[in-house]
């Protein structure tokens, strides 16, 4: 393992049933730093944080935080551990209150400063925290989901497509609030199909393409390479 990394993969691979979905990806995050991991739909991206945090049974290859195998372990010890997912759809409590939504996330003893940073970077929860999770926005959901997550306190947090479906003013505020995270020395895991918002967020950056690595290296190098258009559009 890389002496600065947090996260680490090496010949990671996943299958759902007997497809085969990743391809030996080698991927390193290190501590405060985040990734942008980009790639058409179907390329692996929501694979690859799913066989992170545990999502995912049947993985391969070594998955390691902060040292650390963690490819073998249960979602809920790795929550402990200190990685937390926001998967795609959001998958909030809906009947229950804002509030309620946000305890649900919460281990013992991280509850009170977990929820002051969640109303720093999104005011509007506060005003909503008597609110059920079904009545909001989409774009307050997908902050509240984000915030659920926060309340593990965690050291790395994994986005999986966290502006799909929602307007450009709302996607804007969500990569606002991970900057704040990137300040206050969070590691981001970032799958996005908005490779500019993205790679304005990362250090690095790696292009997924039928679960495989097609390209790596500083975001705004990847960001700016023509080559990037052909690997989204299969030219």
């Amino acid at each position: 393992m890389a002496s600065d990394a947090l996260l680490e993969l090496a010949g990671a691979s996943a299958w759902y049933r007997r497809v085969q979905a990743l391809h030996a990806v080698d991927m390193t995050v290190g501590s405060g730093r985040s990734i942008a991991v980009l790639g058409a739909n179907g390329a692996g991206k929501t694979t690859l944080l799913r066989a992170i945090s545990g999502a995912i049974v049947r993985r391969d290859g070594e998955i390691r935080f902060d040292g650390e195998q963690i490819a073998g372990l249960p979602p809920h010890a790795i929550v402990r551990r200190g990685i937390a997912h926001v998967p795609e759809g959001k998958h909030l409590f809906k009947p229950l209150t804002v509030t309620e939504n946000l305890d649900s996330g919460t281990l013992a003893g991280r509850g009170g400063e977990a929820r002051e940073l969640v109303y720093e970077l999104f005011p509007i929860l506060a005003k909503r925290r008597a609110q059920t999770a079904g009545t909001l926005s989409g774009g307050e959901q997908q902050m509240l989901a984000i915030g659920r997550a926060l309340m593990s306190r965690p050291r790395v947090l994994l986005l999986d497509e966290p502006t799909v479906g929602l307007a450009p003013r709302l996607n804007e505020a969500l990569f606002a609030a991970f900057r704040r995270l990137r300040e206050i020395g969070m590691t981001l895991v970032i799958a996005e199909q908005a490779v500019r918002l993205a790679c304005d967020v990362a250090d690095e950056a790696i292009v997924l393409h039928l679960g495989r690595v097609a390209m790596r290296g500083p975001a705004l190098q990847i960001r700016d390479n023509p080559d990037l258009k052909r690997l989204y559009l299969g030219e």
